[in-house]
């Protein structure tokens, strides 16, 4: 029998209990995580909470030509997952940073979660070094480019 995630992970502290969702017919749960409050709340309130204005701005500019995909980053990327208490904010941002600068061409997202990482308690240092570990495995272009995004992003403040 497998072991349940959180035993396998003993560093990592139980997350408090939340009312659970509703359930389907089967017996699953509906959600993958109930705070209590709504998607859509729950995730706007995480978007500000990371990003600030800047995730706001990235939100608000799909609207008019995608809503569904401006719903989608609010509920699922934000109530569903950046949301979860498996880790922490800063943690996740740091995770980002890293596949946003693996992937190479997302330099606008990837101005917006290095931000977001100095919100959540990241320092310019680790963010670098977040980076340049990644040229290993995303090589040194991506690395280069996304160095130059951190340059932007802490010129503006951090």
């Amino acid at each position: 029998m497998k072991t349940p995630y959180l035993e396998r992970l003993p560093d990592v502290p139980t997350p408090p209990s939340y009312p659970r969702g509703p359930t389907t017919p089967s017996g699953a749960r509906a959600e993958i995580v109930s705070y209590g409050d709504d998607r859509h709340s729950r995730g706007l309130r995480t978007l500000v909470e990371i990003t600030g204005e800047d995730g706001e701005r990235v939100v608000d500019s799909l609207r008019d030509i995608a809503p569904d995909l401006a719903d989608w980053i609010v509920e699922f990327s934000y109530g569903d997952v950046m949301s979860r208490p498996g880790l922490d904010r800063r943690t996740r941002q740091l995770a980002t940073v890293a596949a946003l600068t693996a992937l190479g061409n997302a330099q606008p997202q990837l101005k917006v979660h290095i931000e977001g990482a100095l919100n959540t308690g990241a320092k310019p240092h680790e963010v670098i070094e977040v980076i340049m570990q990644m040229a290993v495995f995303a090589g040194f272009p991506a690395a280069i480019n996304a160095l130059n995004a951190a340059r932007e992003v802490f010129a503006r403040g951090h």
